[in-house]
């Protein structure tokens, strides 16, 4: 097993294009579109499993970890929901770009340059966050088995990623990155994309039972995504540490 899972080709490609993490019009623009679906999913998930009465800061006293934070996009709006938000990234620029941003917004998250492996922190946390991240590692079973280390006994991981099918290969790679232009050529890999029963093979090897998945499609005619049955591009899953 490698023992580290940063892959520097893939940090130094979001390096590249960190300056633009906030700019809903800019490189990480179908993030900016795909956010909203995500944070429900985290949302609505957390409230149902920790038995939650919804209120305008429904996620108050859960403990977040978001790996592979970026400039924040995700730990922003959850601990506006009230969670305690830790966002470690393996690009420096990531979480300069996160913690620069962090001062507009008047919220209280912790940032750290850093991997799984080499992180370490005062507690465990009910909720870690790896999404649109696993395809962009250099070891997935390494990457979740130092995830899930951080993880409280019945907490929950969220996982979303890209399905290795030729409808994934057609329409993340030859349509959002050559044809739509959605994305910088050589975002991603065909070959670093992971079917959700091997994701699932890794994750029980790590005490994580799956408890949902669901597909999310982009649906041109509200210019919005939703979730769907449709697995055999982008999924999102759901596991409980045993």
């Amino acid at each position: 097993m490698n023992n580290n899972t940063i892959n520097q080709e893939e940090v130094e490609k979001f390096n590249k294009i960190a300056e633009e993490w906030w700019d809903p019009k800019g490189k990480f623009k179908p993030l900016h579109k795909f956010n909203p679906i995500r944070i429900e999913y985290i949302k609505n998930n957390i409230i149902k499993d920790f038995n939650i009465s919804s209120n305008h800061k429904p996620l108050n006293g859960i403990s977040i970890l978001d790996i592979g934070c970026g400039g924040g996009l995700l730990s922003e709006p959850l601990a506006r929901l009230g969670a305690s938000v830790v966002g470690i990234d393996a690009s420096k620029k990531n979480i300069d770009i996160a913690k620069h941003h962090l001062k507009k917004s008047n919220l209280k998250i912790e940032y750290y340059h850093n991997s799984p492996e080499n992180f370490s922190y005062k507690s465990k946390f009910d909720v870690i966050l790896n999404m649109e991240i696993i395809e962009h590692v250099e070891s997935i079973p390494k990457f979740i088995n130092e995830s899930s280390k951080f993880l409280n006994n019945n907490g929950i991981m969220f996982i979303a990623t890209l399905n290795q099918t030729l409808k994934s290969y057609v329409f993340a790679i030859l349509g959002a990155e050559y044809i739509l232009r959605w994305l910088p050529i050589g975002t991603h890999d065909w070959n670093k994309f992971v079917k959700p029963e091997e994701l699932e093979k890794i994750c029980n090897k790590n005490s994580l039972i799956l408890k949902k998945i669901d597909g999310v499609i982009f649906n041109p005619f509200v210019n919005k995504w939703k979730l769907s049955d449709d697995k055999s591009v982008n999924y999102i899953t759901k596991y409980k540490k045993d």
